[in-house]
């Protein structure tokens, strides 16, 4: 008989004499022996352990998890590994296999966990130079006179042709093209004076 088999039968006689005690009383829940899960660890940990480094690409805190794991799940299943024949090994073996199993599908299942590191020291659009560039626009704008802000308006901000914008402000196109040049050279000095160049 090989070592690992003789585990389950491996308690002392009064651990055995406690635990069936304990089945008869129904108000006390068994509680599966201490004595079983130290020998399930003494004679199991290490060979499970190798085994599951393989299964996890060497990964020793997730094979250290899975052993951990599986080991607990002996210890709540620990009646039916004492009425077990043979070694305990293969059924250890097959509950790390599916707990490996299980955790890559739920990591596959799962988005991609992403660090927000990265995301702190990137230069992000500053919102204030843009509040401030559109502030003094306007300020500029109202240094010009009504038709000259008029047809600026009209062609670069709401961007309209030269013809639509003489359709909406009915007047000539010439005359739209004509205030608009008057406008942008006054309003390139409006912009210098408040210290915004090119």
């Amino acid at each position: 008989m090989r070592k690992d088999a003789a585990v389950a039968d491996d308690r002392p006689q009064r651990a055995r004499h406690r635990s069936e005690k304990r089945r008869v009383d129904s108000s006390v829940t068994p509680v599966p022996d201490e004595e079983l899960m130290r020998a399930l660890y003494r004679e199991h940990a290490g060979p499970l352990l190798a085994y599951v480094l393989r299964l996890v690409a060497g990964d020793r805190q997730r094979a250290e998890d899975v052993v951990q794991e599986t080991l607990i799940r002996a210890w709540k299943n620990a009646g039916q590994l004492n009425r077990a024949t043979g070694s305990v090994r293969p059924w250890l073996v097959t509950v790390a296999r599916r707990i490996v199993i299980d955790g890559h599908r739920s990591r596959q299942a799962r988005p991609q966990e992403v660090d927000p590191a990265p995301l702190e020291v990137m230069p992000a659009e500053d919102e204030i130079d843009k509040a401030l560039w559109l502030m003094t626009l306007s300020d500029a704008l109202d240094d010009l006179t009504p038709a000259h802000r008029e047809v600026l308006v009209e062609t670069y901000f709401k961007g309209r042709t030269v013809n639509e914008a003489a359709e909406t402000l009915g007047i000539p196109s010439g005359t739209v093209r004509s205030r608009v040049f008057y406008a942008l050279r006054s309003m390139k000095l409006a912009l210098e004076e408040r210290g915004v160049t090119a």
